[in-house]
């Protein structure tokens, strides 16, 4: 990935517990047209105390120009870059000594669909993986994902008919996940339009408890 992207040179937006007393880390992955420290006010409603919050920040607040259902290279480089600002979140949490299974990854719509192709992309056991509102990336799902995601994590919390993500790519990517071996949790909510409700924010505070187990 290049080191030189768009959103290379963003912030870097922590929050949490301090990750140098951290036992558990969460990457967050902001939506079209938000921000890195509006995921940290999500991620204070899942909080458990010894857990990290990093959140990049995308370049004029968006990841990639297009729908997510684009052919790929119609969002590039914005793609790859927001993936490599992944990577390097992950790292920084590595780095200070949080082991990757202890790693979550959070994402809501634009960041969601990151979240989920980094993880696809980048097959190993994390702590998680919570796309709100979100799925793999590309005009066709192929079958280039190999690799074993060892039994992570993975919730998938989506509306029925929300105006961005279709509910066929939400199914989609379950049976890509499942396929590399992680445990899938999907759930479609009736008519709830583009957003985060509570019972997805619970299941994620639980998926957080549980990397602090």
């Amino acid at each position: 990935m290049s080191a030189d992207g768009p959103h290379q040179g963003q912030p870097l937006v922590t929050g949490g517990t301090d990750l140098a007393d951290a036992e558990a880390a969460l990457v967050l992955t902001h939506g079209r047209g938000a921000t890195a420290q509006g995921m940290l006010q999500l991620a204070d409603e899942v909080h458990r105390e010894g857990v990290a919050f990093l959140a990049p920040q995308a370049a004029r607040k968006t990841w990639y120009p297009n729908s997510f259902l684009a052919p790929v290279e119609r969002n590039e480089p914005g793609r790859t870059s927001g993936l490599q600002a992944i990577r390097h979140a992950i790292d920084e949490a590595t780095g200070a000594g949080v082991p990757l299974e202890r790693i979550m990854l959070v994402g809501f719509s634009q960041g969601g669909c990151l979240a989920s192709e980094y993880v696809a992309r980048n097959p190993r056991r994390y702590g998680g993986l919570a796309a709100l509102s979100g799925g793999l990336i590309g005009e066709d799902l192929d079958d280039e994902y190999p690799g074993d995601l060892e039994e992570t994590p993975v919730f998938l919390g989506c509306s029925d008919v929300d105006p961005h993500i279709p509910e066929e790519r939400v199914h989609d990517t379950a049976a890509v996940l499942e396929s590399m071996n992680a445990d899938v949790t999907t759930r479609l909510y009736e008519g709830m339009g583009h957003g985060v409700n509570e019972d997805e924010l619970e299941f994620v505070a639980g998926m957080v408890a549980e990397l602090l187990d």
